[in-house]
């Protein structure tokens, strides 16, 4: 079975992936505007309306801000948990959502990708992780997490490709002058987001041989560099003896390219 990976795009403003396995077609997150959200499947041949569903991490608007007008336009189910589903449809009072509602921790079939569940640190509602199953891989998602507890790195511990934020750099959030001291105290927080060390540390807790590459994800545009978290990444697995991960940084502005698994845990540029 032809299973497909692409990021359309990830970074502090606005973040959404696509998953192709078989007959079933997913979104992971929605944090574009519908428009920039059609364009980007278009550029790989999709389109909003022949998606199986939606799978939501939180509801916090560079992960939703695009369910609105997708979801008035094509009945699309969305897969959260029921917290989740309550601030979303707060958000978007006047749409009218299928939601498909998940116990966080659970697991659940969609089509034909196994969907894991499991609780992640960070100041929403009630905001979760993914590990995503499917016949020629596994994917696993960690895009916003003040710290990474045993429960998540035992939860991604299968994963072939991991999508891992690495959200600052800590020099350059401290010594931001655009910041109040208390959004830095929340970036920084157990509940806030993974600076670039951080990151680095799971990325050797969470290494094996089936994991072939880390997407550095939600990168800010102010206090980080995707140079600066390709480098703290790269050295802290290198360091470690661990030299078959493939590191790669995305963007906000530009869609990854598509990778295609195989039968192996290994894949192919698309």
């Amino acid at each position: 079975m032809s299973v497909r990976f692409t990021i359309l795009g990830s970074g502090s403003s606005g973040n959404c992936a696509y998953l192709e396995a078989g007959e079933t077609r997913l979104l992971i997150d929605a944090g574009f505007s519908a428009k920039q959200i059609r364009e980007r499947l278009a550029g790989i041949g999709r389109t909003p309306e022949a998606l199986t569903g939606i799978l939501v991490t939180h509801e916090h608007g560079d992960h939703i801000c695009g369910l609105g007008t997708l979801c008035s336009k094509a009945q699309i189910p969305i897969y959260a948990n029921r917290f989740t589903a309550e601030a979303i449809q707060k958000q978007f009072s006047n749409t009218r959502f299928e939601f498909r509602l998940f116990e966080t921790g659970a697991g659940f079939p969609v089509g034909e990708v196994e969907t894991r569940t499991f609780s992640v640190p960070h100041d929403a509602m009630d905001p979760v992780g993914f590990l995503l199953e499917t016949s020629a891989g596994n994917i696993g998602f960690l895009t916003d997490l003040g710290h990474a507890t045993k429960l998540i790195l035992e939860r991604v511990k299968t994963s072939n490709l991991l999508v891992l934020e690495a959200n600052h750099d800590l020099k350059l959030l401290q010594e931001d002058t655009r910041r109040p001291w208390s959004t830095k105290q929340r970036i920084l927080s157990r509940h806030g987001h993974l600076s670039n060390e951080a990151a680095a540390k799971v990325a050797v807790e969470v290494a094996h041989e089936g994991l072939r590459r880390i997407y550095l994800g939600h990168l800010s545009r102010d206090c980080n560099s995707p140079e600066l978290a390709h480098r703290t990444v790269s050295k802290a697995l290198e360091t470690a003896g661990i030299r078959h991960i493939d590191v790669a940084n995305t963007s906000q502005e530009t869609p990854c390219s598509t990778v295609v698994l195989g039968e192996a845990p290994g894949f192919v540029q698309g």
